[in-house]
């Protein structure tokens, strides 16, 4: 756990022997300066994928780089520099994936989570949500956390589980408390030079389209909410969308029209793939 700690001194110090002053003096000048704050890149050096752009998602079993893709997501821990590095030999973007939502027990950084912002599970085993008004806690871990893609090469981060507030999280999470979280995440992404997605999260996107650099999206199809995520699309913004459980027939001229960047992929999001058939064919 690790916590922000912010000291007042009140009074005024004893009066220290000339002898003293002096060391401190030529110490104070031996020591340098603390680092300025890193600014956040403007939004015109930032990656900005387009409307309608391929890409890969995997975050499961051994990376596949022989894909024909121009993005690839894929887990920010599972994955060093030097694959990062690999792919952009190979000309692609390449985004980190972090769950920022919720907990993981398996990750690295489990024990830094102190037990009160843990709440029920979202589903998935091993994982729970995230207690996200706690941002004195969360913050400084996720920083950690966009830090260590940034540091890895990625250009951009998806941020996961960013819809506690819809969900039995365990916490009486609200709107509110979310778009503040969420924000948060974005700024400090843009701070360390990196794009970031929204993850569904659809109700918010009017609120936070201008936040986030492009979307990604699970099953809009399956529940007809596609046309929700237009807003990305008629900003500029790519929409990353997968399918699950509907062929590629049942969505995919759909997709074509609100120009999303659709797969059909496997639950457990491996290296297979089934891409929308051209216009046409």
């Amino acid at each position: 756990m690790r916590d922000r700690v912010a000291t007042r001194v009140t009074g005024r110090p004893a009066a220290l022997p000339v002898t003293v002053l002096i060391l401190l003096a030529v110490l104070a000048g031996c020591t340098s300066a603390p680092e300025p704050a890193r600014a956040a890149r403007p939004a015109a050096e930032r990656w900005q994928p387009e409307p309608g752009t391929d890409w890969q998602w995997q975050l499961s079993g051994r990376l596949d780089t022989t894909v024909d893709a121009p993005v690839y997501d894929i887990d920010g821990f599972d994955h060093g520099a030097a694959e990062v590095a690999g792919l952009h030999r190979k000309g692609r973007k390449v985004i980190c994936y972090l769950s920022t939502g919720a907990w993981e027990e398996f990750r690295p950084d489990a024990d830094d989570f102190p037990a009160a912002v843990l709440g029920k599970s979202n589903g998935w085993a091993g994982e729970r949500w995230l207690d996200i008004r706690r941002t004195d806690v969360l913050e400084p871990l996720m920083e950690d956390r966009i830090a260590m893609c940034a540091k890895k090469g990625f250009d951009a981060v998806e941020p996961d589980n960013m819809d506690g507030y819809r969900n039995r999280s365990g916490f009486p999470l609200t709107a509110a408390h979310q778009l503040r979280y969420n924000r948060i995440v974005a700024e400090t992404a843009h701070r360390h030079g990196l794009a970031v997605g929204l993850k569904n999260d659809l109700p918010q996107i009017p609120q936070l389209v201008g936040d986030f650099d492009f979307a990604v999206n699970e099953q809009c199809a399956q529940y007809e909410e596609c046309e929700e995520l237009s807003p990305f699309v008629k900003a500029g913004k790519a929409v990353f969308h997968v399918e699950y459980e509907l062929p590629v027939a049942r969505f995919c001229a759909q997709s074509r029209k609100l120009r999303l960047s659709s797969l059909l992929k496997k639950y457990e999001l491996g290296v297979w793939r089934e891409q929308c058939p051209a216009a046409g064919a």
